[in-house]
């Protein structure tokens, strides 16, 4: 494959846009060889999400996507998806330099104004493939402009646990140096449940699991969270409202400038909330903006539910709902069809990357509000030990 077909992977992939197919092996496509795994996590994100730094484990996730993807400036869609204490990127090997680079800087940010450890690594596909395991990647549409992407094959994981043993680690870079962090905000409220609890889960497949029993078990679970209203989506289709709290606009001063600069960029963010929460207000657009637009492609954008080698959802349900899906995860669990991890609470949080509000291509990532994918991942290790 030349260079440029590589570099264009994602963007010629068919999209799918009904996710009860996010199970369907032959929606995904591997990897080009040469290409690479930038992943990452969060050292300690349990204790820090039970110190109350929830958003600032959630801004630390998606940092590394937007210092990644502003790093290759955007000349073409890369897959990756976020996993509230971490992301994960796959990169051609043109691109291998920028992304070590962007990958050593983030974590200096997230150190230096996150008061985070962000551990990162870059393990190339090759060397998963030697190790039996794949990435295989399929793209899912959730909007004319947008779309996310899906993992399977176990390599994934691979490289995720390989970092936290210690191999292919991305050492940080020196103190003081920034990445580009242009576009990622994090200004919206806490997402407050209008069923009954917040529910995040993450399956993957057990010991026991053949494929079609571990799809079928997230046929099953994708059905209940579709008996919900828009499928469980913690943010309803008008979109988020427009109220903000003072303190969200912390990490996004941090995320760029100078410090000797940052009470203007702080007063010009806080300018921009009052303007859009004004124009939401009395329905007025201004130019190309009309916020009630936005909000509603806020909405139709965010990205609440996944497949990283394994079902990841952050869903708004009815304590019943939520009891079904839990009974049948552990019925599953007893036979040896997966493995799973649950975490409920009464709220989701929003963090965004934003290049432009004028264009609808914005992307937000839902994780729960009292530690969501981080905690169900806690909880699904403790229960494998």
């Amino acid at each position: 494959m030349s260079a440029p077909a590589q570099d264009s992977f994602y963007e010629a992939l068919p999209a799918f846009r009904d996710f009860a197919d996010v199970a369907s092996f032959e929606l995904y496509r591997p990897l080009p060889e040469g290409w690479l795994l930038a992943t990452s996590d969060i050292v300690g994100s349990t204790r820090a999400i039970e110190a109350g730094q929830y958003r600032a484990v959630n801004m630390a996730g998606a940092s590394v996507i937007s210092a990644i993807l502003n790093a290759l400036h955007g000349h073409h869609q890369y897959p990756f998806v976020f996993g509230g204490d971490g992301a994960m990127v796959a990169v051609p090997p043109s691109a291998e330099a920028a992304t070590r680079r962007a990958l050593a800087a983030v974590q200096t940010w997230v150190a230096e104004e996150l008061a985070l450890t962000l551990r990162a690594a870059v393990v190339p596909v090759h060397d998963i493939r030697a190790h039996g395991f794949d990435v295989r990647v399929a793209r899912f549409q959730v909007a004319p402009e947008v779309t996310y992407a899906m993992f399977a094959g176990g390599g994934a994981s691979w490289a995720e646990a390989q970092m936290k043993a210690g191999r292919y680690i991305e050492p940080p870079a020196a103190p003081g140096t920034r990445p580009d962090l242009s576009g990622l905000s994090c200004r919206w409220n806490p997402l407050t449940s209008r069923h009954g609890e917040i529910l995040s889960i993450i399956a993957v497949p057990g010991p026991q699991a053949s494929a079609g029993e571990f799809d079928a078990l997230v046929a099953r679970i994708v059905a209940l969270t579709g008996e919900e209203e828009r499928g469980g989506h913690p943010i309803p289709e008008v979109g988020p409202e427009t109220s903000f709290r003072p303190g969200n606009t912390t990490y996004e001063t941090r995320a760029g400038g100078a410090p000797l600069l940052r009470p203007l960029r702080r007063l010009g963010i806080v300018a921009q909330v009052w303007l859009v929460a004004l124009l939401d207000r009395f329905k007025v657009p201004l130019g190309r903006f009309d916020a009630a637009v936005y909000r509603r492609d806020v909405a139709q954008n965010s990205d609440f539910r996944k497949f990283d080698d394994g079902l990841k959802m952050t869903v708004d349900l009815d304590r019943q709902r939520s009891r079904e899906i839990e009974a049948l995860l552990e019925q599953a669990a007893r036979k040896g069809i997966c493995r799973y991890g649950l975490h409920r609470q009464e709220t989701a949080l929003m963090t965004c990357i934003v290049p432009t509000p004028l264009q609808r291509d914005h992307m937000h990532f839902i994780d729960g509000g009292a530690g969501g994918y981080a905690m169900a991942a806690s909880r699904l290790k403790a229960a494998s030990s």
